[in-house]
């Protein structure tokens, strides 16, 4: 919005000192994630005291872990403080018409919503089930398709890809090393030479023009794939304070940067990669959140103040997968998003292994000799006798490393 008053002011010949700096998209960057950050701050304690008066605790189920029932009563629906304070900040600092940054709030607005309504049953309506699990799913798949159909029909988002040669091409004018703009299925492979890898190569059968026709028969469905698996991981390293906002804080800036570079026609130049046209604005978003998800996360730290609830969770889960997708990383995401992955696998081997002893050598035998003491890992450790507050410090540690890893795999393939 500020950027648009800039730029009438200018085009009508009115230069106010300080105005230009408008234009650069890390002086919007900073001024939206301090704005978010003090939005979350000051503004989130007077949510959180509204939620407390509004009888929105968290009920808490007996699973035998300490100090778990002196949570109960916790104001819960939290993540309303993150989508408050990043969705002030994108409005005033961003360019709202940029594709990406409609999507992304499509996609913080939708996902919120669906974890608003299960919190809103499990509280008001106190339906201990909240929404059911299938609805969920409809609607991770409804944001899925949104973001699979407009990356691959809407005619802004494009791909500019560098020559192979490009070194002898133009070293004084970067934009010639680059090829045309392309409408294409294109994803980043870590670790790999030539690492891009196109969508439509799966459907290896068909002649190249068919297949880039109908390479959204793969696109789509891997999309939503990915958006329900991560808004899922997400929704389940969510179980103790802090742990859910402090790795998503981790991902979060991993994922800015990501989107600064690819947006900078010099910088994808330099680190020869992938120059996203009209990709810079997601900076901001990206930031904001990250200011957003640090002032919340003063308040959910143990002893938590305020839970994040499936409001706060599902959306940031939806978010992330959103933006590695659209910044053609989502390849990246079983190594940038690793404690949301190994969290989902230690539910899912839980019930695996539980089952399997079960059918094989009885109900009392798999009762006993579970895979873990308890899923998902975060509480597993727990029961280990490790304070809450040690997990959440030591995954944050290993989400870090993770994010370091998908940094070096610019530069190294």
């Amino acid at each position: 919005m500020l950027y648009y008053l800039y730029e009438y002011l200018t085009n009508h010949g009115i230069h106010i000192p300080g105005l230009g700096m408008l234009k650069y998209i890390s002086f919007r960057a900073g001024m939206a994630v301090l704005f978010s950050l003090i939005i979350a701050l000051v503004y989130g304690k007077r949510v959180i005291n509204y939620l407390r008066t509004k009888q929105m605790g968290e009920l808490v189920r007996d699973l035998g872990l300490d100090g778990q029932k002196q949570k109960e009563g916790t104001p819960t629906m939290g993540g309303l403080i993150i989508i408050l304070a990043t969705i002030i900040p994108v409005l005033l600092f961003t360019r709202i018409t940029n594709v990406y940054i409609v999507l992304l709030l499509v996609s913080m607005i939708w996902m919120g919503a669906i974890g608003f309504l299960d919190d809103y049953l499990k509280k008001i309506k106190k339906n201990k089930d909240g929404l059911s699990g299938k609805f969920k799913i409809v609607g991770q798949v409804g944001l899925g398709l949104i973001v699979g159909v407009t990356m691959y029909f809407h005619p802004d988002i494009t791909v500019k890809r560098k020559y192979a040669d490009a070194k002898v091409v133009n070293r004084n004018n970067v934009e010639q090393n680059f090829m045309p703009t392309e409408k294409i299925t294109v994803s980043t492979v870590p670790f790999a030479k030539n690492n891009e890898f196109d969508y439509s190569g799966i459907l290896f059968w068909m002649n190249d023009k068919d297949a880039h026709e109908w390479a959204w028969i793969v696109f789509i469905p891997i999309v939503i794939f990915i958006v329900t698996a991560v808004s899922n991981g997400a929704n389940i390293t969510d179980g103790i304070d802090g742990l859910a906002a402090g790795t998503s804080v981790v991902i979060l800036l991993t994922l800015a940067l990501f989107a600064y570079l690819s947006g900078n026609i010099i910088f994808a130049d330099y680190l020869n990669i992938m120059f996203l046209p009209n990709m810079g604005e997601t900076t901001i978003f990206a930031v904001a959140m990250v200011g957003a998800v640090i002032g919340f996360f003063w308040y959910n730290t143990y002893p938590a103040q305020v839970f994040m609830g499936d409001t706060g969770s599902l959306m940031l889960g939806g978010v992330i997968a959103v933006l590695a997708i659209i910044l053609r990383k989502e390849l990246l995401i079983p190594v940038l998003c690793g404690i949301f992955l190994i969290e989902n696998l230690s539910v899912m081997l839980q019930v695996i292994v539980f089952k399997y002893r079960k059918k094989k050598y009885g109900l009392e035998y798999a009762q006993n000799n579970r895979l873990f003491k308890m899923s998902p890992l975060h509480h597993h450790y727990q029961k280990e006798g490790f304070h809450e507050s040690k997990i959440v410090n030591r995954m944050i540690i290993i989400g870090v490393i993770l994010a370091i890893v998908c940094l070096i795999t610019l530069k190294m393939r």
